[in-house]
């Protein structure tokens, strides 16, 4: 079990770690090939990968491509830092819980209520 000073020395890094973040982007990076025909070729041809960083924002998709192999390796770790920046908001938040049970005196949330069944829904199973 963890002491309140664990917790909030735990949460004090990770906002530290939070802050060390430099640089983050929110999407994927996806591969595009394209099928053409090439003059004096017969049949189709497949051109790529060409790398796009793509995105939600509210009801569509935004994509950029990356033209350059720099521009693709600075995309790939902003990709990653920001899913470690999520990582680390989730855990925040856990450590929060956790610390404002322990505050309340050990009544966490993890404690679920045991409901009442009704002897009709006893008999049905």
């Amino acid at each position: 079990m963890d002491t309140v000073k664990q917790l909030e020395a735990r949460r004090n890094r990770i906002l530290e770690e939070m802050r060390s973040i430099r640089s983050m982007r929110r999407g994927t990076i996806n591969e595009q090939y394209f099928k053409t025909r090439l003059k004096g070729r017969k049949g189709m041809v497949h051109q790529g990968p060409y790398y796009i960083l793509s995105r939600r924002e509210e009801e569509r998709t935004v994509s950029r491509r990356l033209r350059s192999a720099a521009e693709l390796q600075q995309a790939q770790k902003d990709v990653a830092e920001y899913k470690r920046f999520l990582g680390l908001c989730q855990e925040f938040e856990q450590l929060t819980a956790r610390l404002g049970a322990l505050e309340r005196g050990g009544q966490g949330l993890e404690q679920e209520k045991k409901r009442f069944r009704s002897s009709s829904s006893k008999t049905e199973r």
